[in-house]
């Protein structure tokens, strides 16, 4: 069986209290076998939580840092808690991080500063960094030129935007991240996207429980459906499915600098 790779989970959140064994468990009877769970969900205690299930299970890891989100609630201290954190064995990188204009549940300006502190602190510890850009691919931009990018394997998380900014963020060094939103029959900006970039800078995800993709749109989603998301590039793309599978984990053991098992087939 080839092996997957979600590369953007949030197996903490309380969505999966009731049976996160049996999610884990249907992941890799999906053939997802490897997974990173997201730690910037409420602040310090989604990043511990993230972290100890990740030290559970062998292949699945975690990252450390404060969501736009809740940028409003962090501080020095914070940010000196997730270099703390960023320490522990099961942490492959900072994130997710980044900037989300269409809410905006923390102010722009704080968003701005706490996006800019750590992925200075990514550049500090050489860790690659996991972006959320939502409405905001302008001053993300603009920030990477001026402070520059995250380290060489950082991620475009959910990447929603055209081929052509991927491309200058490829140029960066950042793989670009596909969710469930690729199976939406009316993604077609999204779709156009994924024929245009080289697989060879893709990665996969699900961001569960959020965006479940088609067929299960508007319920809970979870590891087992990144596949879906394969599916769905090997169709845009007419690359077969077992290359897709094979790149994306592929790239995604590099973008996390993981060692990569002998063989990405089971």
């Amino acid at each position: 069986m080839t092996s997957l790779f979600d590369t953007h989970a949030h197996l903490d959140f309380s969505r999966f209290d009731q049976d996160r064994e049996e999610v884990i468990s249907r992941a890799r009877a999906e053939g997802v076998k490897y997974i990173t769970t997201i730690g910037s969900g409420g602040g310090i205690g989604s990043m511990e939580s993230a972290i100890s299930l990740a030290e559970k299970y062998e292949n699945i890891w975690a990252t450390a840092g404060v969501h736009p989100h809740d940028a409003r609630h962090m501080d020095d201290e914070t940010l000196r808690k997730i270099e703390t954190l960023a320490g522990r064995d099961k942490v492959v990188a900072i994130g997710e991080i980044g900037l989300d204009y269409a809410k905006e549940y923390s102010p722009k300006k704080v968003q701005i500063k706490r996006f800019r502190e750590q992925l200075a602190l990514a550049r500090q510890l050489d860790m690659p960094v996991v972006v959320h850009d939502r409405e905001a691919h302008d001053d993300i931009m603009d920030i990477f030129l001026k402070d520059g990018a995250g380290p060489q394997g950082s991620i475009m998380h959910c990447y929603s935007g055209t081929a052509d900014l991927a491309r200058k963020f490829i140029e960066m060094g950042f793989f670009m991240s596909f969710p469930g939103v690729l199976t939406f029959k009316n993604a077609h900006a999204l779709h156009e996207t994924a024929r245009k970039i080289p697989l060879e800078k893709m990665l996969i995800e699900t961001d569960c429980p959020f965006l479940a993709p088609h067929p299960h749109r508007g319920k809970r989603n979870e590891p087992a459906y990144v596949k879906l998301v394969a599916e769905k590039i090997a169709e845009l793309t007419g690359v077969p499915f077992s290359e897709v599978a094979r790149k994306t984990t592929e790239n995604a053991f590099t973008a996390y600098r993981l060692s990569m098992p002998g063989t990405a087939s089971d």
